[in-house]
């Protein structure tokens, strides 16, 4: 019986293990395209454990092909703007669901 209970938590700590490296699970140390924009913006608040969280909250709400676009607007907040203000249904589609990244980011990482 104690080997069971011994084997089944090493079980659970090498799969929890593999969510946080994956930044799913965790907002600690989450990776990704969004967060190497974030960081690489040079915004006074941006850091390593902010920017983590945000890409977090990006892999709750954006498709992979969403992240790159999102990222874009870290460097160029113009492309956001023209992303918002485009007439098309799938750049419409995005921005809700970008809409929907930016609350969770703020729900989740207090920005």
């Amino acid at each position: 019986m104690r080997r069971a209970i011994i084997l089944s938590a090493l079980v659970l700590l090498t799969s929890c293990a593999g969510a946080n490296r994956a930044g799913v699970g965790s907002t600690r140390g989450a990776t990704g395209e969004i967060s190497r924009a974030c960081l690489a913006a040079d915004r006074a608040a941006a850091n390593p454990a902010l920017c983590g969280c945000v890409q977090a909250a990006a892999n709750q709400t954006l498709r992979g092909s969403d992240m790159s676009r999102a990222a874009s607007f870290f460097g160029d907040p113009d492309r956001a703007q023209a992303a918002r203000t485009a007439d098309n249904s799938s750049t419409e589609a995005f921005w809700q669901r970008y809409r929907t990244f930016v609350d969770q980011s703020r729900a989740m990482c207090s920005v």
